[in-house]
């Protein structure tokens, strides 16, 4: 059923686990956004740590996610991509961490029920580490404002303004 109300409404949702170093840094992410900014109402930010299938009736009625997770990359620690449409599925088949599987899990039930997103969207950042640790390593934490900057110009490219609190 059309609902004009979810036309445009969007999902942030940073991904990770606090407890495997930079693998938390999608959940980092998020939290330092919602301390930060006021979002409109068609706009959900969500800290979905790891909990993979149980997101799926938060993509029911989205037209757009944006994720942020670590992203094995292959380049040098810190590095940050943008990935979106075809590039996705093949980003999440070399598994940084284990919630990951749930990830790609999530999105591809998500399709199979005719609930994906229009448009999807990835930031991830190259992990230095995803061992058992509290904290960020330099080089990922040195990327959390570029990986804030770039879920804010997304949005406004649209057409979506945020304020600051």
């Amino acid at each position: 059923m059309y609902d004009a109300a979810t036309e445009n409404s969007v999902l942030i949702l940073g991904v990770g686990n606090l407890v495997m170093t930079d693998d938390a840094v999608g959940v980092i992410v998020v939290q330092k956004m919602v301390k930060r900014y006021r979002f409109p109402d068609n706009v959900e930010v969500m800290d979905g740590g790891t909990l993979g299938l149980d997101l799926l009736h938060k993509l029911e009625n989205i037209s757009k996610l944006i994720m942020i997770d670590a992203v094995e990359t292959g380049k040098e620690a810190g590095n940050c991509v943008r990935l979106a449409g075809d590039e996705l599925p093949i980003a999440l088949l070399t598994k940084v961490s284990p919630h990951q599987m749930g990830l790609k899990d999530l999105l591809a039930v998500s399709e199979l029920m005719g609930h994906s997103p229009k448009e999807m969207v990835l930031f991830g950042v190259q992990p230095a580490s995803v061992e058992m640790g509290v904290g960020l390593t330099e080089k990922v934490e040195a990327q959390v404002e570029t990986l804030i900057s770039s879920v804010l110009y997304e949005l406004s490219s649209s057409g979506i303004d945020v304020s600051p609190i």
